[in-house]
């Protein structure tokens, strides 16, 4: 938001060769939800299907994309074009969508005709859509499915996308009841930083809800979302360090526009080789 296309192009083409950085992400928002409310803000999975052509090494995505916004076979079938055109470089972030405390996201459902259903009917239709996306991918034949808040006649996706069965999932929030299905779908958890305690107790959280259906806790990717300071960058590295500490070991550096001149060699330079290093910078 509040940016260019041209202006994200740049910023990633130089990403795409810079080694250090290892994932680019677009967020899935349809109006600001900061800064000039009526400013610019690119529909996410069109810009990122068209920065995935012109780029060949970054992995990619959207963190996250709101299960709100489009029926989930709808956006199955749109995330294995953009996996065939990254040549299988996508990894697949979605969410519950916004809370309805939050007015500048609110108002994106009322202006586009979208229904706003609260967050526990968001979360569990999350569940549903996590399970006929996975299937939309893995199977060959048409399928039917009758969900509570899903229901499908012959459903099928051809092509799949490039990585089989699926792109990895990556699902982010953090209330118990998102956590519980992460714990049953996700291969990477993210979570916005902050209050580095509470994010701990929230990772501990879904290492309980692993344990519940007998899952490895280790076999979850544990992704935080932490803001970068140009004119401070040490108060960024200081959040990374924690992080790390904090056992994440994918961390998601969010640039703030205007994107200044050279942006991600100053990342590699000034923030991901002089902090401690965990598994993956984006």
């Amino acid at each position: 938001m509040q940016v260019g296309y041209h202006d994200i192009l740049r910023v990633w083409t130089e990403a795409d060769a810079v080694p250090e950085i290892e994932h680019a992400w677009l967020f899935d928002h349809l109006m600001p939800i900061g800064g000039d409310p009526g400013g610019p803000a690119h529909e996410g999975w069109t810009l990122l299907s068209a920065l995935a052509a012109r780029t060949r090494r970054l992995r990619l995505g959207v963190l996250v994309t709101s299960n709100r916004f489009r029926p989930p076979a709808v956006l199955a079938r749109i995330a294995a074009t953009v996996d065939s055109v990254a040549e299988g470089r996508l990894d697949f972030g979605i969410g519950a969508g916004s809370r309805p405390g939050h007015p500048l996201a609110r108002r994106e459902y009322e202006a586009h005709g979208l229904p706003y259903h609260g967050f526990t009917r968001s979360v569990s239709a999350l569940d549903e859509a996590c399970t006929v996306i996975r299937r939309l991918w893995a199977e060959d034949e048409p399928f039917d499915f009758e969900g509570e808040h899903i229901r499908l006649a012959g459903a099928f996706c051809n092509p799949k996308p490039v990585q089989r069965p699926g792109p990895p999932v990556v699902i982010g929030g953090r209330s118990s009841a998102l956590l519980r299905v992460a714990a049953r779908h996700a291969d990477v958890w993210n979570v916005p930083g902050g209050d580095i305690e509470d994010v701990a107790a929230r990772s501990a959280l879904l290492d309980r809800h692993c344990a519940e259906i007998g899952r490895d806790p280790a076999t979850l990717t544990r992704s935080i979302h932490l803001p970068v300071s140009y004119e401070r960058p040490e108060s960024t590295r200081k959040a990374v360090g924690e992080a790390v500490d904090a056992g994440f070991t994918h961390v998601v550096l969010g640039l703030p526009a205007p994107f200044p001149e050279g942006v991600a060699r100053w990342v590699a330079d000034e923030l991901v080789s002089r902090a401690p290093a965990p598994s993956a910078l984006s």
